[in-house]
Formats: C-alpha cells, structure tokens, sequence
C-alpha cells in the first residue's frame, strides 16, 4: 500500500484537550482521525502529536498533507 486511504475530502475539525494523540496517516482506522490500530501490515504508522493547550485543530482528513498531521488543502487536489 504505497498511497494511503482517504476516509474523507475535507479535515477532521476538532477542540482538542492537552494531551498527546496518534493521527492516523494510513486512513482505515474506524476512529478517524485517531488511530485504532489498523495500520498492521500497510507499511504506515500514526503520528503521535503533543498538544500543549486546549485548541481546535484541523487534523487532515485525506491524508495526503504535506504538513502532517493538519490539513493544509491537499484534498482539494483530489
């Protein structure tokens, strides 16, 4: 697997607390846009980010950004 699923064309836009949390970047997991394991055996791994204040995030949903793990409008080329 080479490119990675899109589970969606537009981002993820959630009020995140402080924490830290694994971005899927293969796109299969069920709990997008958090990882739930379901990378095994595709070659792709999360991304873990470390969120020091409570914000809201725009975590990327076609994971095909070029700023991983937020969306930076690379859906928009799909």
């Amino acid at each position: 697997m080479d490119q990675p699923h899109c589970p969606q064309k537009l981002p993820y836009v959630v009020e995140v607390e402080p924490g830290t949390y694994a971005w899927c970047s293969c796109g299969r997991s069920a709990k997008q846009p958090y990882c739930d394991g379901s990378h095994g055996g595709t070659g792709f791994l999360p991304l873990i980010e470390k969120i020091a204040e409570r914000k809201k995030v725009a975590w990327c949903g076609c994971k095909r950004t070029a700023g991983k793990p937020y969306c930076d409008g690379s859906h928009s080329r799909i």
